[in-house]
């Protein structure tokens, strides 16, 4: 297990270099899928503050061409926290100021390049929020009602507009369940 200990430490590393054009975010993407590897990720020294940075270093910008890279890891950044909220065991691990700080400003981005990294937040919020113990502390959270109830505004006018699905990732509508959760919890 130390091999995979200093797999995880190398790419903390790694996620520091500013030329990784994505293959360092790809790679947690890829090793979170694993159901197997979710446990201990979670439990890495300083990888869940990694996570969390590259998603707040991400600017919201409309010009995708200044910074492609930093959306497509940013992208794969909250999917990759997506997939370690899938074990419920990891809910109340990755309910921290960290993750929850990266989840608002990944759900925040206003861009059409941020399409898919929005979606993907809602996602994470709302497998988090299924651990009832963890509503509390996420309905407090600076910034994340206003997140979700934009979200919700959006899903809405998808709604409204026939698009069948979240028009950037296919994936159900969530935004207003989960925001009801958390409005009861608070």
């Amino acid at each position: 297990m130390s091999s995979w200990s200093n797999l995880l430490d190398a790419l903390i590393t790694a996620s520091q270099c500013k030329v990784a054009d994505g293959i360092v975010t790809a790679m947690f993407r890829v090793k979170t899928r694993a159901e197997e590897n979710r446990a201990s990720m979670v439990n890495h020294p300083r990888l869940l503050e990694t996570l969390s940075r590259i998603v707040l270093d991400t600017q919201d910008t409309f010009d995708v061409k200044k910074s492609p890279a930093a959306y497509k890891d940013c992208e794969n950044v909250t999917k990759a926290i997506a997939h370690l909220a899938n074990d419920p065991l990891n809910h109340k691990t990755i309910c921290n100021k960290h993750i929850l700080a990266a989840l608002v400003h990944g759900a925040s981005l206003s861009s059409p390049a941020g399409a898919v990294t929005r979606d993907a937040a809602i996602l994470a919020m709302e497998r988090m929020a299924m651990d009832h113990s963890n509503r509390p502390m996420m309905a407090r959270y600076p910034g994340m009602l206003v997140s979700i109830a934009k979200a919700t505004e959006r899903e809405m006018n998808e709604e409204l507009n026939g698009v069948p699905k979240s028009s950037a990732s296919g994936q159900p509508r969530l935004a207003k369940p989960l925001l009801m959760s958390l409005l009861v919890a608070m």
